[in-house]
């Protein structure tokens, strides 16, 4: 199984990144991951440019997410929802409605946060937003709090995360294995 990893952060040392990065480490072996690292190439959505050829950042995303069996988001929390790069990317893999990329595509959602709250508005939103543009979203999140503490000094996540993300990408596998892709 192919997952790709899309992390919502253009920031080199991304807690969302490394979040990923851990999740990666607990798929099984049969798994392929792959980080996606070209978020800020993607151009701002055009309707006048969604054709063939379209612009070179927006297409190697999309040819990325139609390659991968599933995908697996991590994403942070800007202004109480997700950053403008993240959606701006989905918008580019959603068209044409019924037959893009995301089209079928069993998606799961986690993210983090310096904070308290582990980005979960963000993730609220993530999941209504790949779930409108026709994606599977798996039920169920990670938010783990106060990042800064694990990915910067060294802290072990808690066993509850871990627990987390172990049902988060479990559920994925489940959902990928059952249900054969469309696209």
């Amino acid at each position: 199984m192919r997952i790709l990893g899309i992390s919502g952060s253009l920031r080199a040392e991304s807690h969302n990144t490394k979040l990923l990065r851990e999740a990666a480490k607990m798929l099984p072996e049969s798994c392929e991951f792959t980080l996606f690292d070209g978020l800020a190439d993607v151009p701002p959505y055009n309707e006048d440019h969604d054709h063939d050829p379209r612009p070179v950042g927006a297409q190697r995303f999309i040819d990325a997410v139609r390659s991968a069996d599933g995908l697996l988001f991590s994403t942070p929390e800007y202004n109480f929802s997700i950053p403008g790069q993240l959606k701006n990317a989905i918008d580019w893999a959603s068209r044409p409605m019924g037959s893009a990329a995301l089209a079928f595509t069993p998606a799961a959602v986690m993210g983090t946060s310096l904070g308290s709250f582990g980005a979960v508005w963000a993730q609220a939103e993530l999941r209504k937003v790949l779930g409108a543009c026709g994606a599977r979203v798996i039920d169920g999140e990670v938010a783990l709090n106060y990042a800064g503490e694990v990915f910067d000094n060294g802290a072990p996540m808690s066993a509850e995360h871990l627990a987390q993300i172990v049902q988060l990408t479990t559920a994925l596998l489940a959902e990928i294995a059952n249900v054969p892709t469309q696209h």
